[in-house]
């Protein structure tokens, strides 16, 4: 047993004289940073602005009744598409019929009563105001027909367009007032009216021109890259969202769509401008659009300069100030480096 501990004593003693010093990663003051440089470059920057949207068609449109009644007859359904011209519902017009006959006869017995004014008015019997007032009244009884005869034309709902009922919001033998929604339509001519709407934030809708070009990807299709055209820009901010809206026409070949379909875009900006480009690896104590590189002075002195972000890219940091007249930026060893550090630039 004693001989077993002196074994056990003696091997630990030899174990804790055999661990090494961990190296310090820090270098000596006196000893020069290894580090490696990277030329700053002037770039060609225009930055592709993604946003999500829906599909839909480039016209939507509520189809209502001129006057309230009793619906007669529904001549579409939810989803079936219809042409230009197709009665689409009508109103039972007993009521509306009788309203114009009503005013038919009106304007007959204006009309007598102008005639006996007139006679009497000849005969010096009437006065000139007893006729103006006849004339005046039997007017108002031919504008009364006019006004109903427009409401009976408007008893029955056309299509003014191609398109397809997105959604149908009443039914055969319904109570509708005048203007009430039946149909929500999309009008649609083949594949050359779909378009994706997007939202966008306020700085970037003023970056975004008409007929600008992007590229969109559909949910539906996810092999499939559509080209794309900014169609429209909305004027005013989404109530709900904040956001601003942009319409982006597709060009389409056979592929079929449908109103809600998630598709997400890429707006190629118009107007790209020349930027100063360094890589990620440069860029240290970056906040929000501000950052720090070092730059070398000369072949063993750095600098620590500050820079404002304009960009982030795949490859590169864009800067919009800072780097003016700074030829190389480190872009290795930035961790260990103050502006009184000794550095070796290495390959």
């Amino acid at each position: 047993m004693k001989n077993t501990l002196i074994l056990l004593t003696g091997l630990l003693i030899a174990a804790c004289g055999s661990k090494k010093t961990e190296k310090n990663p820090f270098p000596a003051n006196n000893e020069a940073i290894a580090v490696k440089v990277a030329d700053v470059q002037s770039l060609e920057n225009g930055k592709i602005i993604q946003a999500t949207g829906l599909v839909t068609t480039e016209n939507e449109a509520r189809y209502s009744f001129k006057i309230g009644g009793i619906i007669e007859s529904m001549n579409v359904e939810e989803g079936q598409y219809f042409r230009r011209g197709q009665l689409l519902a009508t109103l039972k017009i007993t009521e509306i019929n009788s309203q114009l006959q009503q005013a038919q006869l009106g304007y007959e017995k204006a009309q007598r009563d102008f005639t006996r004014a007139s006679n009497l008015y000849n005969d010096s019997v009437a006065t000139l105001e007893q006729l103006q007032n006849a004339k005046t009244a039997m007017d108002i009884a031919k504008k009364n027909i006019d006004v109903v005869s427009f409401n009976q034309n408007y008893a029955a709902i056309y299509a003014l367009a191609d398109g397809f009922v997105t959604k149908q919001m009443a039914h055969t033998g319904e109570v509708v007032g005048a203007g009430t929604p039946i149909f929500v339509i999309n009008e649609n001519n083949g594949n050359k009216d779909w378009v994706l709407k997007v939202g966008v934030t306020d700085k970037q809708w003023a970056n975004i021109q008409e007929n600008q070009q992007a590229q969109v990807t559909l949910d539906a299709f996810p092999d499939k890259i559509f080209q794309a055209t900014v169609f429209r820009k909305s004027q005013a901010a989404d109530q709900t969202s904040g956001s601003f809206q942009i319409e982006l026409k597709l060009q389409l070949d056979t592929e079929k769509l449908a109103v809600g379909m998630f598709g997400k875009a890429m707006i190629v900006p118009i107007v790209k401008t020349n930027q100063v480009a360094i890589p990620y690896d440069a860029l240290i104590e970056a906040e929000g659009n501000k950052g720090y590189v070092f730059a070398p002075v000369s072949n063993t002195q750095v600098k620590k300069i500050p820079v404002q972000i304009a960009s982030f890219d795949k490859n590169q940091v864009y800067v919009e100030k800072g780097l003016e007249g700074v030829g190389q930026v480190v872009v290795s060893n930035s961790a260990f480096l103050n502006e009184k550090s000794t550095i070796k630039i290495v390959k």
